[in-house]
C-alpha cells in the first residue's frame, strides 16, 4: 500500500462519505480514489457492509401503543408526575428519532451500494475494453515485425479498379490483419462492407467507414485456406455478402 493511499485511509472521508457529510469536492475525491485503487474500493465495500449490518440491528419500529402506554404508567405515579413526564415524553420521542434515522441509513446505504455497483460495473468494462484494445495492439505489431508474417497485395476488380489493400498473414501466431490503402468513392446510400470465409462459414468483419483512415488495420480470423472478401452493400451493411457485388478476394 502506497503512502498515499495510508493517508487519505487514515483521514474519515470514507466514512464522512457514507453518511453524506462530505462537501462536494471531498465527494469527487473519494469517487475517485474508490475507482482508482483497489484498497480503497476494498475498504468502502467493508464500511457499507458494517453500516447495513447496523442499520438492520437497529431499524425496529416502534411498537404500537407505545406512548399511549407510557403515558398510562406516569398517570400512575403519585410522586414527581411531572419530572416522570418529561423523561417518558423524552425517550418515547428519542425511540422515534432513532428508528427513524436507522431507517433513514438503511436506505442510504441501499442507495449507496446500487450506485457503488453501477461504478463497478462501468469499471469492468473499461477494464475488458482496454485488455480488448490492447491485445489488438499487440498482435498489429506482432504482424507488422514478425519475420514469418507474409504480404499479400490485393487489387479491386472492374468494379473498384481504384481499390488496393495488403493483407498481413502470421501462420506462427496464427494471426491475420488487412490494410485498406485506397477505395473508390461510392454513392451515399452505398458502402463497402469486408467479409472472410473460415471454415466454410461467411463472417462479417464490418464496414470500411472511413476510406481516408490509410493505416487502420482490420482483423480477420485466421484458418487454413481463409478467403476475404469486399464487397459493395446498401449503407448500414448486409447480414450475408451479395455475391455479384464483390470488388476483392483476398486469398490467405
Amino acid at each position: 500500500m502506497t503512502e498515499k493511499i495510508k493517508i487519505f485511509l487514515d483521514t474519515d472521508l470514507l466514512e464522512k462519505y457514507l453518511l453524506g457529510a462530505t462537501s462536494t469536492e471531498e465527494s469527487l475525491q473519494v469517487e475517485r480514489y474508490i475507482a482508482m485503487y483497489p484498497e480503497v474500493r476494498e475498504t468502502y465495500n467493508e464500511l457499507q457492509e458494517n453500516l447495513e449490518a447496523f442499520a438492520k440491528l437497529h431499524a425496529l419500529k416502534v411498537p404500537v401503543g407505545l406512548k399511549d402506554t407510557i403515558l398510562h404508567k406516569i398517570r400512575q405515579q403519585k410522586r414527581g408526575t411531572s419530572k416522570f413526564l418529561k423523561y417518558a415524553i423524552a425517550a418515547s420521542f428519542a425511540a422515534l428519532i432513532f428508528a427513524g434515522s436507522s431507517y433513514f441509513f438503511y436506505n442510504q446505504n441501499k442507495n449507496l451500494q446500487e450506485e457503488n455497483t453501477l461504478v463497478t460495473n462501468k469499471i469492468k468494462d473499461l477494464e475488458l475494453d482496454m485488455q480488448v484494445q490492447l491485445e489488438d495492439i499487440r498482435n498489429q505489431y506482432i504482424v507488422l515485425n514478425n519475420p514469418n508474417t507474409k504480404k499479400y497485395s490485393v487489387r479491386g476488380n472492374k468494379k473498384a479498379e481504384e481499390l488496393k489493400a495488403v493483407a498481413y498473414v502470421n501462420p506462427v501466431k496464427k494471426l491475420s490483419y488487412i490494410n485498406v490503402s485506397n477505395l473508390p468513392q461510392l454513392p451515399e446510400d452505398k458502402c463497402f462492407q469486408m467479409w472472410a470465409e473460415v471454415n466454410g462459414e461467411m463472417v462479417n468483419l464490418g464496414i470500411i467507414k472511413d476510406i481516408d483512415d490509410k493505416d487502420k488495420l482490420w482483423a480477420m480470423p485466421y484458418a487454413d485456406n481463409a478467403i476475404g472478401y469486399i464487397t459493395i452493400e446498401q449503407q448500414g451493411g448486409n447480414a450475408t455478402p451479395t455475391v455479384q457485388n464483390i470488388v476483392a478476394n483476398i486469398n490467405y
